[in-house]
């Protein structure tokens, strides 16, 4: 049944380009997007017992492209269903083309299939499937910046996935299979000496769609380019990065005696606290989002090289945390730009009392991602945070202090006067009711937070009631130190800011950066 998971967003897709009625085309397609998220969670459940197994065209063993559901993949399937359905029903009363909606489902056809398949090759052309409908979603509205963003992004991203292939042809040749449990099993008969190259070439690729540093300079310009729809700057965002990180974990498996553990905690820690400092210094909404999943994946990424359990627990459940507020923020950021026509938060003030609702949700996303007591981004950081040496908490609590600081600096907008004058169309409710449930489940997966680990996971964790009273305490105490940073330096837009704002690699200095990562993984994969 794996095979469906990936067929149905295609038919849907088809459907929806082909069939003569747009309205009773999105009913339909709505209706089959919420069955895929039953049968997602259906497979879900079934993954906690077994692992779900299909042999394309009964091709067994190495012969054929396997599609395999384990726990971890069939979580990231169902987060997918979920965050497209989300989408589709905010996007329902949006002006967007056939294509809009065609494309839409490709992409989410493409990314199952990544969570599925089992298959080096499959992975690549799925990925490429991927960066060709997200470069199109990028261009769609046909202005010149985003012609522009759409064309780096796609030679970006052309240029990193010549790492993987040629990653791909040298285990090929090491191994002489192509599917990834067959390769992990002959991987590791090998030497660890001989896997350090195809290693190094296959984490360059995975490091850009993870957006680590410094490899992240693609990021805000297809997050943030203004001809983009809200709905395609959360999935990228709260979603597609994550694909990245799931090949990472994947990739980690199959070149399991290849430790790079330290290596990518210390690459954790720099994307951490830069993504930190990038966010501080926007002003386009957009923007301040996009570098705050660098921030974010920094931290993801340090609790997967601390390679405890908790802090490994911690790290997945904060990926799908950030897939829910930030899905939350940029979507209510489109409704909030749409509506003062412009996305400068320097000239948005009194969002909470001209759009209630909006509001609300933008500020449970905000207590979520900034770790507040009682909601899901706490009990994630939690985990990550429990058990880590005194060093590595100070670095840790420093990104947070940051992140707390951008929340600081994003809610600005609620409050104030409203300088809204113009009359402006009620928002529509399917728009209103999407941030909000959003919004609601940052609420949700914190005051159960414990309960939606064991449930999602299967594993027994435990809440510390001292440990979480320091938490607490110490997030009271980075609330008081990011509103000071932000009053004293931050509002009053030091030269400094402008300065690191203006920060931008040309497509020149992107292929730079990727050369440079995989001489340092070569370096480093070597010495470790």
């Amino acid at each position: 049944m794996l095979t469906y998971f990936v067929i149905i967003p295609i038919l849907i897709a088809t459907f929806l380009y082909l069939f003569s009625s747009e309205k009773a085309g999105k009913i339909i397609a709505l209706t089959a997007q919420a069955l895929l998220v039953i049968f997602a969670f259906y497979l879900f459940i079934s993954t906690r017992e077994y692992q779900a197994v299909t042999y394309i065209g009964n091709f067994y063993s190495v012969l054929g492209i396997t599609l395999r559901a384990d726990n971890l993949s069939a979580i990231f399937v169902l987060l997918t269903a979920f965050i497209f359905l989300v989408a589709a029903i905010y996007s329902y009363n949006e002006k967007n083309s056939r294509l809009f909606w065609f494309l839409l489902f490709i992409w989410e056809g493409a990314l199952i299939g990544i969570f599925l398949t089992r298959d080096f090759f499959n992975i690549f052309v799925l990925i490429e499937v991927a960066n060709v409908v997200v470069t199109i979603m990028i261009m769609y509205l046909r202005r010149n910046r985003s012609m522009y963003d759409g064309i780096i992004y796609l030679m970006a991203n052309l240029v990193a996935i010549q790492f993987y292939l040629l990653g791909l042809g040298y285990v090929y040749r090491l191994t002489g299979v192509l599917d990834m449990d067959a390769a992990r099993q002959a991987i590791a008969l090998l030497p660890a000496s001989e896997l350090v190259l195809p290693y190094a070439l296959i984490m360059t690729t995975v490091a850009f769609k993870c957006a680590l540093m410094p490899l992240y300079s693609w990021l805000p310009k297809a997050h943030g380019t203004p001809g983009a729809p809200s709905a395609v700057s959360a999935i990228l965002s709260g979603l597609h990065i994550k694909s990245g990180v799931y090949l990472f974990l994947r990739f980690q498996e199959v070149f399991g005696a290849v430790s790079t553990s330290d290596f990518f905690l210390a690459i954790g820690v720099v994307t951490g606290i830069v993504g930190v400092i990038m966010a501080i210094s926007q002003t386009d909404m957009k923007l301040i989002l996009a570098y705050s999943t660098i921030a974010q994946i920094g931290l993801i990424m340090i609790g997967f090289g601390l390679n405890t359990y908790y802090s490994h627990t911690g790290s997945l459940f904060h990926m799908i945390n950030h897939a829910l507020f930030k899905a939350a923020l940029f979507l209510s950021a489109g409704i909030i730009s749409h509506a003062y026509h412009t996305r400068d938060i320097t000239e948005i003030s009194g969002v909470l009392k001209r759009f209630p609702t909006v509001g609300a949700a933008t500020i449970l996303a905000i207590l979520g991602i900034a770790g507040a007591p009682l909601f899901n981004g706490s009990i994630s950081k939690y985990f990550m945070m429990s058990g880590v040496s005194l060093p590595l908490f100070i670095i840790m609590s420093f990104i947070n202090l940051g992140t707390i600081t951008i929340c600081i600096k994003y809610a600005s907008i609620l409050f104030g006067r409203c300088e809204l004058t113009e009359d402006v169309a009620n928002i529509a409710k399917n728009q209103k009711v999407t941030v909000l449930v959003l919004g609601s489940m940052c609420f949700l997966g914190g005051i159960l937070g414990t309960q939606f680990v064991e449930f999602l996971f299967g594993e027994p964790v435990g809440v510390d009631l001292f440990g979480y009273l320091e938490k607490v305490i110490a997030f009271a105490v980075s609330l008081v130190v990011g509103y000071f940073i932000f009053t004293r330096f931050v509002k009053r837009n030091p030269p400094i800011l402008g300065r690191i704002r203006a920060i931008d690699l040309s497509f020149r200095g992107m292929c730079v950066c990727m050369g440079l990562f995989f001489a340092i993984t070569l370096i480093a994969t070597q010495w470790l």
